[in-house]
């Protein structure tokens, strides 16, 4: 186990969760974290002893480039703040268990001192790396998709191929979530729901099962296949079906605009 596990005093298993965000990140993503908040100690809200004596207590962090105190951008004009810099000693390699990587924006550039930091956690013994949605891009940067099968959005698994990362395998295509040893890989955003849900459920060390499983009954998650019911070609049909679906009414509205706009139409030009 990466970090002390036990609480001074009281003996309860206590679980040390990061949320990396070094730049910015979707809320959906990082909501997941949420799910092992919700199989805590400090929020179950059933009163019965054998519950109680059994949940772990769970710490989280937000930890970024910016100093504590600090905000960090969210996508839905929203922000969380940092409770940390990456080079804090309190989330330091060996400090925490987990490490949740919520999806960025792939296109910005993602600062080198913290890429070594996600390194270092993913080569601890004891720590699990998280990934959800593109946040495969910062862990890809970080080295850690080397020889490991890894999932990804699945709308975007041919760019993530050619980033030459070095990774075993692509399986964004058709599973919603994969592990390879220490490393967990989600698709897109919040598949990594489903990927929280089957990483407590894989982790009695930490969350006991039944915890977990009264976790999410409540919070309605846990229960999606890991495999897609719906083929890549299905997903990319719809995918393009609805952009031509957009462009028809684009083109529409603007013949529309441009037709109310003459002053003596007969409709000659219709």
């Amino acid at each position: 186990m990466a970090s002390e596990g036990k609480n001074s005093g009281t003996g309860r298993h206590t679980v040390n969760i990061g949320v990396f965000i070094p730049g910015d990140c979707q809320v959906l993503d990082a909501a997941s974290v949420d799910i092992m908040g919700s199989i805590s100690y400090e929020w179950l809200v059933i009163p019965l002893e054998a519950v109680v004596d059994l949940a772990p207590s769970v710490k989280i962090r937000y930890i970024g480039s910016v100093k504590a105190g600090e905000p960090i951008a969210l996508t839905a004009n929203e922000s969380i703040v940092a409770t940390n810099h990456y080079n804090d000693p309190e989330v330091a390699p060996g400090k925490l268990d987990i490490v949740l990587i919520p999806g960025p924006d792939p296109s910005k550039g993602f600062d080198q001192g913290g890429l070594a930091w996600l390194a270092s956690q993913a080569n601890t013994e004891g720590v699990d790396i998280l990934s959800v949605c593109s946040g495969i891009f910062l862990c890809g940067e970080a080295g850690l998709l080397k020889g490991k099968t890894a999932c990804g959005p699945r709308g975007i698994q041919d760019l993530i191929r050619s980033k030459g990362y070095g990774e075993k395998e692509l399986v964004g295509h058709k599973y919603r979530w994969v592990q390879d040893g220490n490393f967990w890989s989600a698709g897109g955003i919040t598949n990594g729901n489903d990927l929280v849900a089957a990483y407590s459920r894989a982790s009695p060390h930490h969350f006991p099962r039944p915890i977990v499983e009264i976790a999410l009954e409540a919070t309605d998650v846990g229960d999606r296949d890991r495999e897609y019911k719906k083929g890549q070609w299905a997903f990319t049909l719809t995918m393009v079906f609805n952009v031509f679906r957009a462009w028809l009414m684009r083109w529409t509205s603007r013949y529309s605009l441009a037709c109310s706009d003459c002053s003596d139409c007969r409709r000659s030009c219709c």
